[in-house]
């Protein structure tokens, strides 16, 4: 017996129709893929022709610096996440969608971490190089910038989604995001600096993915709470 019904699309199929739908359009606009990526890539370089080549320096400063560059890097691009969709009211439709909005909001996230997170991963080697930094701690450096990325994509889109719409509201993203990214920053960077002194560090990559976890089972029902609030 067949029924009249009409089946409702499977969850798995609008997360991954809304993720390829954002990483299409961000094929189109080239510049939210490489502005981050420059802005990570000149703070890395840069920072070693203000210090000094001194590799005992470089060493102790670099895992700070490129985990507060990262961070920074992912708060540019976080404005943009929800205000074209804003903008051409198709959020609006994403609202009204018989998916559950937070698989729709995690799909978003999802795709705006594979346009500026995963990039500052693949390339934090080579900026690594120029803090002499070795190749077991380069290793760390990659796993906490993965986890920690997630994290701040997932955190991201709350602050994103409050201030969808808002006059200035890059200024107050970061402020909201800030504070959430902190325990991100201070465990990423601590833990990169342990495996430089060759201290145990798996402690910190645990506490990390506890973090992503609990990001990634909170995050997208505060991001579609906070889509409902700011379209009222």
């Amino acid at each position: 017996m067949i029924s009249d019904k009409p089946s409702q699309p499977g969850i798995f199929r609008g997360l991954y129709a809304t993720t390829r739908r954002d990483l299409l359009l961000a094929w189109k606009r080239p510049g939210d893929i490489l502005n981050p990526l420059f802005f990570f890539a000149m703070v890395c370089t840069l920072f070693p022709l203000a210090v000094g080549p001194s590799p005992e320096q470089l060493i102790f400063f670099g895992p700070g610096v490129l985990w507060v560059a990262a961070l920074l890097a992912t708060l540019l691009s976080l404005n943009t996440l929800f205000l074209s969709d804003h903008e051409d009211g198709s959020l609006e439709q994403l609202l009204l969608s018989a998916q559950p909005l937070p698989v729709l909001a995690l799909g978003k996230t999802l795709a705006h971490w594979l346009i500026s997170g995963l990039p500052l991963v693949i390339i934090s080697p080579l900026l690594a190089m120029t803090y002499h930094l070795s190749a077991t701690v380069v290793e760390v450096l990659m796993l906490t910038l993965f986890l920690g990325t997630i994290c701040l994509s997932l955190l991201g889109s709350i602050g994103a989604a409050l201030t969808v719409g808002l006059h200035r509201g890059t200024a107050l993203l970061s402020l909201l995001i800030l504070p959430l990214a902190m325990p991100v920053l201070l465990l990423g960077a601590n833990t990169v600096s342990l495996a430089a002194d060759n201290d145990p560090y798996a402690t910190g990559i645990w506490a990390l993915g506890a973090y992503a976890v609990a990001a990634l089972s909170l995050a997208p029902y505060a991001t579609a709470a906070a889509l409902r609030i700011s379209n009222e």
